[in-house]
């Protein structure tokens, strides 16, 4: 009887996979088409048409294939890659899917990042300035200071885990600077900021509450000014003889002349200026009593504004701010520069011009009180109780506008100005 062997096939092992070296990571060169270069245990380099290196990792989880993304060569490295490779492996040895880990941290980090207090500060800065409940330069103000002082040490901080103590160390750097009046309005801000989290259901407590009376009060008062010729006039010499920004110069040099409030001026823009009427016509949202209101332009101040056109006038605002000419100059910039002339807070503020031309107009030059208050823009009625409108008497106030004007050169000069008779 014949036998018959059987013939069994040869047992091949597996092909072992040679891990990459560095070298041949750096010179992959891109294909025709996408290809992948080896690691083991599931760690590959995918090379793209267009050249990129990318680190992927196929895995099994409840039996179905996934592939993890680790970023790209070169920055990450064949050692960074083959480390996620490790983590991913003890992450499935615990049963856990390292997709679903990931994906999860990135919910995580999104809801960190929506509860942080820059996050929730611009939420409620958009509410409240786009329902307009302020004005153009107040909402500008408001999130000027939050951004110089609050958003650089805190704005990155979830909402709910920033202590009293923490805020109380960031208003003490901002009155340690002589800054306390923006130190109190800073706790105000946050304080409603973290009112509107406590309602969105961010946080639980305004810590700005509990700080009430942790700073020292600001004094009360009215704005320094110089009120007389002879404290007016150093003032003036001093403002042409300034050595700082051009833009700033401009605006003290303007501002004794057109006697507005300071938020009004450094806001101006240059669609408001009308050089052929020779006015400034200022709308109403950018007033503090919510009604247009017009300032006759002198000869000087005309002057001003047309050697400044050359250097502002191609964006929109008159007095940009130094570091983005998307925002008005700050309101620290004038009263800083008078610091900088010598002349303390005690001594003049760039509101305190208001105050000098009210007396000075009244007592020196003897111009009608009620041509100055309606220019000073505050509420003037007739003998009847009506309200004056934005051009009542504005033949007399341009009048009155060149005559300041002129009365400011000589003051610089040392002329001595005879008073006029005061028309009834």
């Amino acid at each position: 009887m014949r036998r018959y062997t059987a013939i069994l096939p040869k047992w091949i092992p597996p092909k072992r996979i040679a891990p990459l070296s560095d070298i041949q990571v750096k010179t992959a060169k891109p294909k025709e088409i996408d290809y992948k270069l080896a690691d083991g245990g599931g760690l590959y380099l995918l090379i793209t048409t267009t050249g990129g290196k990318l680190w992927r990792m196929d895995y099994r989880y409840n039996d179905k294939r996934k592939t993890a993304s680790f970023g790209a060569y070169p920055t990450l490295t064949l050692a960074d890659a083959r480390q996620r490779r490790e983590d991913v492996k003890k992450l499935l040895a615990n049963g856990v899917d390292p997709g679903e880990m990931k994906k999860a941290l990135k919910s995580a980090d999104k809801d960190i990042a929506a509860n942080t207090f820059e996050a929730i500060a611009r939420q409620w800065h958009l509410k409240f300035s786009s329902a307009g409940k302020w004005s153009p330069i107040h909402a500008a103000d408001i999130l000027h200071r939050l951004e110089k002082d609050i958003f650089p040490p805190l704005g990155s901080r979830p909402i709910s885990e920033i202590k009293p103590k923490e805020l109380l160390a960031v208003l003490e750097r901002v009155v340690s600077r002589g800054a306390l009046d923006s130190a109190h309005r800073l706790r105000h801000h946050c304080g409603m900021v973290l009112r509107y989290a406590i309602v969105c259901g961010h946080t639980e407590r305004d810590i700005a509450a509990d700080l009430r009376g942790a700073l020292p009060a600001v004094k009360g008062g009215h704005h320094a000014a110089p009120t007389t010729p002879k404290t007016l006039a150093p003032l003036l010499r001093a403002i042409d003889d300034f050595t700082g920004s051009f833009v700033v110069k401009s605006a003290l040099q303007l501002l004794p002349m057109v006697f507005c409030r300071p938020g009004e001026l450094r806001a101006a823009t240059w669609d408001e200026i009308n050089f052929d009427e020779g006015v400034w016509e200022i709308p109403a949202e950018r007033m503090k009593m919510k009604q247009p209101h017009i300032v006759p332009l002198s000869r000087q101040a005309i002057d001003i504004l047309k050697t400044l056109e050359p250097l502002t006038g191609y964006g929109k605002y008159l007095f940009p701010c130094n570091r983005s000419p998307l925002r008005c100059m700050s309101d620290n910039a004038l009263n800083g520069a008078s610091r900088r002339l010598g002349f303390t807070k005690d001594e003049a503020t760039a509101h305190g011009f208001r105050a000098s031309a009210r007396t000075i107009l009244d007592e020196v030059l003897r111009v009608r009180p009620d041509f100055i208050e309606h220019q000073l823009s505050h509420s003037v009625r007739d003998a009847l109780g009506t309200a004056y409108n934005r051009t009542s008497h504005l033949d007399e106030r341009k009048k009155m506008m060149q005559l300041w004007a002129d009365y400011l050169d000589g003051l610089k000069v040392g002329a001595k100005v005879i008073p006029f008779k005061r028309t009834a």
